[in-house]
């Protein structure tokens, strides 16, 4: 088996080649970690509504640009997670300026 052939098998590209075959196998792996990018944001964004979201915001924020950037086909989830990440942070400025904590307080 040449080496050629080998890269072909694992799904990777041959630089010392320059065959432009495998190209399209890393352009789909890339679009479905975009994917994968976009659901995560999502995730995150509607978690970080209920609990950490001084955390898990800014993290589906950057998630969510990130997935943008790389073109998802999954545009909705990643500009929902933006969306949610961004809401995250909204209510972390609320809890802040209303409690002057970080946390959730339904009492008085």
């Amino acid at each position: 088996m040449t080496l050629t052939a080998f890269a072909r098998r694992a799904g990777t590209e041959a630089a010392t080649t320059g065959n432009d075959a495998a190209r399209p196998v890393d352009r789909r792996k890339s679009t479905r970690d975009a994917d994968g990018l976009a659901v995560a944001s999502f995730v995150l964004g509607l978690i970080g509504l209920l609990v950490m979201n001084i955390v898990l915001g800014p993290i589906a924020v950057v998630m969510a640009v990130i997935a943008l950037a790389r073109s998802t086909a999954r545009r909705g989830r990643a500009l929902l997670g933006l969306a949610l990440g961004i809401a995250d942070l909204v209510v972390l400025g609320f809890l802040v300026t209303g409690n002057g904590t970080v946390s959730w307080s339904f009492g008085s």
